[in-house]
């Protein structure tokens, strides 16, 4: 059947899977799976260690495996984070979909992980086909006052080209950033985390592969949360519920 969603919102199961009463256990399962990939276990295994042992749901599986790190990743990315102070006058490169995706599923009361490392990120997935939803205008318009505020100088947007509608949605930034008079230049490419880990400039992503392997990022989805929206469910799994 086609996807009908309207909202990057909540799944119905969501209230229940990371209900107060599952922190406790989510909480010690990505302490256990940082640990894990601390000592050198592969993703895949720790995961399903840990999975298994608290009994997760694929769901909550994901939660624990995007918000977790090992203790060199969290080292090296702390050390390569540049503070938005910094950011003034300067050129940003941001990871389209990755950004773009976690603000408006923040924007839509979908559930929001804080990591170990500090970012926000959400459990949506678009599988191959980016769809247009009732926040995704708003959110760009928030990214771009945000980067304004800021005083970012410019912004290059970078898009998977293999992902459907990805020439729709390079258009729809485009024509916004216009009406703003905003510096910003959309590229679609096969493959934007080569570009995203190679780039001497600072790099806006929370996509732990380019976080990784990047010179220097900026946490900005999680800055605009923090700052910019209000209500908005944040779970923090180190240490419970924020918002």
């Amino acid at each position: 059947m086609p996807d009908k969603r309207t909202h990057r919102g909540p799944h119905p199961a969501d209230e229940k899977l990371f209900a107060a009463e599952a922190i406790d256990d989510l909480r010690a399962a990505i302490a256990d799976f940082s640990l894990l990939r601390t000592k050198g276990y592969a993703e895949k295994s720790a995961l399903k260690l840990v999975g298994d042992r608290f009994s997760l749901t694929e769901r909550q599986r994901l939660a624990i495996m995007r918000s977790a790190c090992s203790d060199q990743q969290l080292t090296s990315r702390s050390q390569r984070c540049v503070a938005l102070n910094n950011l003034a006058g300067q050129l940003i490169i941001i990871d389209g979909y990755n950004v773009l995706i976690t603000i408006e599923a923040a924007m839509s009361g979908g559930v929001i992980f804080k990591g170990r490392d500090g970012c926000y990120r959400d459990l949506a997935s678009i599988h191959g086909t980016y769809r247009k939803v009732t926040e995704t205008i708003p959110a760009v318009q928030l990214i771009g006052r945000f980067l304004k505020e800021i005083a970012v100088a410019e912004a290059l947007w970078l898009l998977d080209s293999p992902v459907s509608n990805s020439g729709r949605l390079k258009t729809l930034i485009g024509e916004l950033a216009g009406k703003s008079s905003w510096n910003w230049e959309i590229e679609l490419l096969l493959s934007p985390d080569a570009k995203l880990k190679k780039s001497a400039a600072v790099v806006a992503s929370s996509d732990s592969v380019v976080l990784d392997e990047c010179r220097s990022w900026v946490n900005l989805a999680t800055e605009i949360i923090k700052k910019k929206l209000s209500s908005v469910w944040v779970i923090d799994l180190e240490r419970g519920t924020e918002t």
